[in-house]
């Protein structure tokens, strides 16, 4: 992979059947969980933060179909998505959004400081591009233990100027750890096109000055994410050091789980991950339109009762508070 942004046009894309039954549920289970928390964020059952990551469920998906089980995965503060598409039961993420003790963190971290390292996910992190360096702390373990693992560290645009961003760049590049940089940018409107290729990209180009290739991806589409992430991961694995991937794609809620005003509701399929998968499952037949609309209905009816389920767990009780927490 030469260095610089740039996107891979002939490589291939296609999916089985089963892989595009598989990436569009992932990704409509992430749609109805985050609308899903939303709503109940604005009845006030979720307090606190609650940032959601609804239009960028194929740059999550797509990732996570690329890398093995076992390989770690770190976020910035959009974690829902990661931990489902990580098989993290939504019972247990929904409660710890509502601080209940059945929550991943015991109902103490809310959606920020949720972790689940027997899935290898490291959280979770509110501190902006944070999870670079500690992304990269996570690489150099499994390159000391010999694991063959390769970290994806997730963050967002807004995070990609930052210090810290640029010295875990420098240190990755510096010993070639195995890790793949995944900046998210979402600052787009919903509905406008989206500019692939040759042009220039700050983001993309910004691991340059380390020797760390960099590549615009069209994160709207799940099967164009999975091929960059599988080259990155490859690349890494093999021992050639870091890649960054860019990948261009839509937010429709903002930091507060409120809609953007203007945007919310601009949303059409070409700028819709969830929407674009739906379209091809029923264009090449993989599903009849009575098999989607099953599928459809189960992933509606697990979030329910993922929703009712937590909601009627307790919270913590007042000793539970300080378990946990180093002296």
């Amino acid at each position: 992979m030469a260095g610089g942004s740039h996107l891979a046009q002939a490589e291939d894309v296609t999916f089985s059947p089963d892989e595009e039954i598989a990436s569009y549920r992932a990704m409509l289970l992430i749609r109805r969980f985050e609308e899903k928390a939303g709503q109940l964020y604005a009845l006030q059952v979720i307090h606190g933060v609650c940032p959601l990551s609804i239009g960028q469920e194929a740059s999550i998906v797509g990732m996570m179909m690329a890398a093995r089980d076992t390989d770690p995965v770190i976020t910035g503060y959009r974690t829902h998505g990661a931990l489902l598409a990580r098989g993290i039961d939504p019972r247990r993420v929904m409660a710890e959004l509502m601080g209940r003790r059945g929550g991943l963190s015991g109902g103490k971290g809310g959606t920020v400081r949720m972790a689940a390292p027997d899935h290898a996910f490291y959280g979770g992190h509110g501190s902006a591009g944070v999870c670079a360096p500690l992304g990269g702390g996570l690489a150099f373990a499994a390159r000391y233990r010999g694991d063959d693992a390769v970290t994806l560290a997730f963050y967002g645009d807004g995070a990609a100027s930052r210090g810290r961003v640029f010295e875990a760049y420098r240190l990755a590049a510096q010993l070639k750890l195995p890790i793949v940089f995944i900046v998210d940018n979402n600052t787009a409107s919903p509905g406008a096109g989206i500019v692939l290729g040759a042009l220039p990209s700050a983001i993309a180009e910004s691991g340059k000055p380390f020797a760390i290739p960099g590549e615009q991806v069209d994160g709207i589409d799940v099967r164009r994410v999975r091929a960059a992430g599988r080259r990155a991961i490859a690349r890494a694995r093999a021992g050639e050091g870091p890649t960054l991937l860019e990948m261009l794609t839509f937010r429709y809620r903002g930091h507060g789980a409120t809609a953007q005003p203007g945007n919310a509701e601009r949303r059409i399929a070409e700028a819709d991950p969830v929407a674009k998968a739906r379209a091809r499952l029923l264009a090449t037949s993989a599903l009849t339109e009575r098999a989607l609309k099953a599928l459809e209905k189960e992933v509606r009816e697990t979030i329910s009762s993922a929703a009712l389920a937590a909601r009627s767990e307790l919270p913590p009780e007042p000793h539970d508070l300080h378990t946990a927490l180093e002296a």
